[in-house]
């Protein structure tokens, strides 16, 4: 059986390239592209798979974070935090190995294979402090800001390692990208007040 029509591909290549590269399986189909179109480009390597139903254009320059993208994609409710939040603001020496979302604690961590993902199910008021919008990739998603990153890694220091926490408080205050009280706001709500006061008045 021949493949799509030259046009319908550079259809579905335009389609792709209006969305900076990368598209849901449900969304190209929505789109217009067809699904014998689609699953042509796929296998012959005109599309690239970021993660499972999840596809990039292969001549398009891949986004700053591919995973990311990816995830947050497949996520809508997630919100991104702690070492990936710190890697999206350019804090810190941490190169994250996975991407680490925040969700309610109600919601079931999504199923995905690759990239790797850590979920971490937060409290209501902890879920809609510090928000953030960002666009990746044609990807509209959520990320904590800074001074509730930070407030966070205290928060989690015993999953991602109180040095980090640290680390990212004394970037944050010394590069003035936070205020103490922005960060100590947070930290209540995150009830780790009494945690970060010692390491925050080190610093002042």
């Amino acid at each position: 059986m021949s493949g799509p029509s030259e046009r319908l591909i550079a259809a579905a290549v335009a389609t792709f390239e209006s969305h900076d590269g990368v598209l849901r399986t449900s969304e190209a189909l929505a789109a217009g592209v067809e699904p014998r179109t689609l699953y042509w480009m796929r296998d012959h390597g005109v599309l690239e798979p970021l993660t499972r139903g999840v596809y990039h254009l292969a001549s398009h320059p891949l986004p700053p974070r591919p995973d990311v993208a990816a995830v947050m994609r497949r996520t809508p409710r997630a919100v991104l935090c702690l070492l990936s939040a710190l890697d999206l603001h350019e804090i810190g020496t941490q190169i994250p190995s996975e991407v680490q979302i925040a969700l309610p604690r109600d919601v079931k961590p999504p199923r995905i294979d690759y990239p790797r993902i850590r979920v971490f199910h937060m409290s209501p008021a902890s879920m809609d402090a510090g928000l953030e919008e960002h666009v990746q990739a044609g990807v509209a998603f959520r990320a904590f800001g800074i001074a509730k990153t930070v407030a966070d890694c205290f928060k989690y220091r015993n999953s991602i390692g109180l040095d980090v926490a640290v680390e990212a408080l004394r970037e944050v205050v010394r590069d003035h990208r936070a205020s103490p009280g922005e960060i100590m706001r947070y930290a209540r709500i995150d009830r780790v007040e009494n945690v970060v006061r010692p390491y925050l008045e080190a610093l002042l």
